[in-house]
């Protein structure tokens, strides 16, 4: 990692933090102490990457990214210890040969049925995790649920599992 990679992810970390909510710049404002007191990591480990002097260790890393609520993997390509080769998205097409449809997404009443929210509760779980979703893949109708609480075949599936 090069010196203006280690200031580029220091002070993409410094906004983030701030973003957050802690007060990293008061002498008395407690940020860097609260952060480090709720991702579990020392002080001191905070004030060095603040001052751009090291990069988190591996689990320092990954605590700050739990807290900080962005993905480790962000955290580990904006901190240039890997690329995006090395961590790549799941490709969204079926990897099986001579596949091209797209890989099948869950329902929202499949994934009703797969985390085991009891049916009678699935109207409600769909009105919530649809709130979450883009428009187009939330489209799902309460006459479509109550239909695959009836049982699809994927719904059954999921429920044997």
């Amino acid at each position: 990692m090069t010196a203006s990679e280690l200031e580029q992810f220091t002070a993409w970390i410094e906004d983030l933090i701030r973003a957050r909510g802690y007060d990293i710049d008061s002498p008395r404002g407690g940020g860097k102490s609260r952060l480090a007191d709720e991702a579990g990591v020392h002080r001191a480990a905070i004030t060095r990457l603040l001052q751009g002097q090291s990069m988190p260790d591996l689990e320092t890393t990954r605590r700050l990214a739990h807290v900080l609520r962005v993905p480790v993997r962000e955290m580990l390509i904006r901190s240039g210890r890997l690329s995006e080769e090395d961590l790549p998205l799941p490709d969204l097409q079926d990897s099986s040969p001579g596949a091209g449809a797209p890989a099948h997404r869950l329902t929202l009443e499949e994934a009703a049925a797969g985390l085991g929210v009891p049916p009678d509760q699935w109207d409600m779980f769909i009105k919530v995790a649809g709130q979450f979703l883009p428009a187009a893949a939330a489209d799902v109708r309460p006459e479509r649920a109550a239909a695959a609480r009836g049982g699809s075949p994927a719904v059954k599936n999921a429920r044997k599992g």
